[in-house]
């Protein structure tokens, strides 16, 4: 119907409604695919934007694995030297030491004064005082840097403390205090070397720290754990050190004074924390200032029957030192340590021949009028050779098993191994020579 002929104006307001709600349809329509297209536009450049992130990330993460790759390379190679050098200042710093302390003991055999003999007793602590001190911070260097590796087994704990009461009961008798183990026949899993150096440490810092009374080691089944427990009667541990003790160079020196006691080197327990978290063996302790301290360890159960324990007559019985007259072929390359060795044992009235290599010690075999009654070598002699292998090549040429004895600066367990496994005897430098009289008349007998 044309316009003209409408002439109702309520009609024709309608009628443009409708028109204009047409028309703003169709703008909304155009409107809304504009505005898609702007989306669809905004999106590609994202993603555009975040495929080229992504490439970029990608290549920053290729370039850190490479550079962490070169990172681990270089700390492998500086750990390994690390462990070279440990190894190294291990033999190399204990050698001159080793050979000071067999000089002090030969000269010590010749002084015929009081005062001689005191000033030669005060060089032997202060030597006694730097090894412990050295061999210490050498331990805890290897610990740091990762380099001991427990070598887990059954331990006789019976044994062990055998041999630890051996080693302490003097010390005690000097100070009028008693030691007493209290007898066990228990295996437990752990390295002996390494939980007889925990037991050590804390024993000496039990003595130490004690002026009256004593030290009583015992141990307590714990389900599949054996407890073993260090007590002492000494000053006590403050509330406000028990952590600071296990912290290097501590000494509690307040404790200590008020006690009347000088302290060590504040070294011990920091080792023991070390060699026990090496091993997984918890160490804790309760105290009381003015009573005393129980120091616990934590052992698993061993899975073997434990080994039967030396009678205590036969540790404590003194042996004989007669010397005299023995053939001792030594092996050493060191020539301080050589010639220190060999003054020693002439005035214990032994028979020696010296040589440096394996070739030389062979070459001093062709005499035969002089044979060995025992040797004694260095692990690590001139040209590469090994003591170990020198002995075997000694006995091979002999035709009999000598007596024979490893004197090494080397605290190494590989070593350890192959001196137990061909039936040799060991002992670490710095040689106390007290000790090493008592096991070549032991070796001898």
């Amino acid at each position: 119907m044309p316009l003209r002929d409408i002439d109702d104006l309520e009609r024709l307001k309608k009628i443009n409604a409708a028109l204009v709600s047409r028309v703003e349809r169709s703008m909304d329509q155009q409107g809304n695919a504009f505005s898609l297209f702007q989306t669809a536009i905004s999106l590609e450049n994202r993603v555009r934007n975040r495929t080229e992130e992504l490439h970029a990330t990608l290549r920053r993460l290729e370039q850190s694995n490479i550079d962490l790759s070169a990172a681990k390379e270089s700390a492998e190679l500086a750990n390994l030297s690390k462990t070279r050098f440990l190894a190294a200042a291990s033999h190399d710093v204990l050698q001159p030491l080793n050979a000071a302390h067999l000089s002090v003991s030969a000269l010590a055999e010749v002084q015929a004064s009081d005062e001689g003999r005191k000033l030669v007793r005060q060089v032997e602590r202060s030597l006694e005082t730097m090894e412990d001190l050295l061999r210490t911070l050498l331990d805890i260097s290897k610990l740091d840097a990762g380099v001991v590796q427990p070598e887990i087994g059954d331990v006789s704990l019976e044994a062990l403390f055998s041999s630890l009461r051996s080693d302490f009961l003097p010390e005690a008798a000097k100070k009028g205090l008693s030691l007493k183990f209290r007898p066990v026949n228990v295996a437990v899993r752990s390295d002996r070397t390494l939980l007889r150096r925990i037991l050590q440490n804390i024993l000496s810092n039990a003595l130490r720290y004690t002026r009256s009374g004593g030290v009583l080691v015992g141990t307590r089944h714990r389900g599949d754990t054996i407890r073993i427990d260090v007590a002492d009667t000494g000053c006590g541990i403050p509330e406000d050190q028990r952590e600071a003790v296990f912290e290097e160079f501590h000494r509690g020196t307040s404790t200590l004074a008020d006690a009347g006691l000088a302290g060590g080197l504040g070294l011990g327990l920091a080792i023991v924390r070390r060699m026990a978290a090496a091993l997984g063996h918890p160490v804790t302790f309760s105290s009381k200032v003015g009573r005393g301290t129980i120091f616990h360890i934590d052992v698993p159960v061993g899975m073997a029957a434990a080994e039967p324990a030396m009678a205590a007559a036969d540790i404590e019985r003194p042996r004989g030192y007669g010397l005299f007259g023995t053939k001792v072929l030594l092996v050493e390359n060191d020539m301080d340590v050589l010639s220190a060795m060999t003054s020693l044992l002439e005035r214990w009235q032994c028979l020696v021949r010296a040589a440096t290599s394996t070739d030389d010690a062979l070459d001093l075999l062709g005499d035969t009028a002089w044979l060995p009654d025992i040797v004694i070598a260095d692990q690590h002699l001139d040209g590469g050779d090994l003591g170990t292998s020198t002995i075997a090549e000694v006995r091979d040429y002999l035709g009999r098993t000598v007596p024979a004895l490893i004197v090494t600066a080397d605290g190494s367990e590989p070593v350890a191994k192959a001196a137990r496994a061909a039936g040799i005897e060991l002992m670490r430098k710095p040689l106390k020579p007290a000790q090493l009289r008592a096991l070549l008349a032991h070796l001898l007998a």
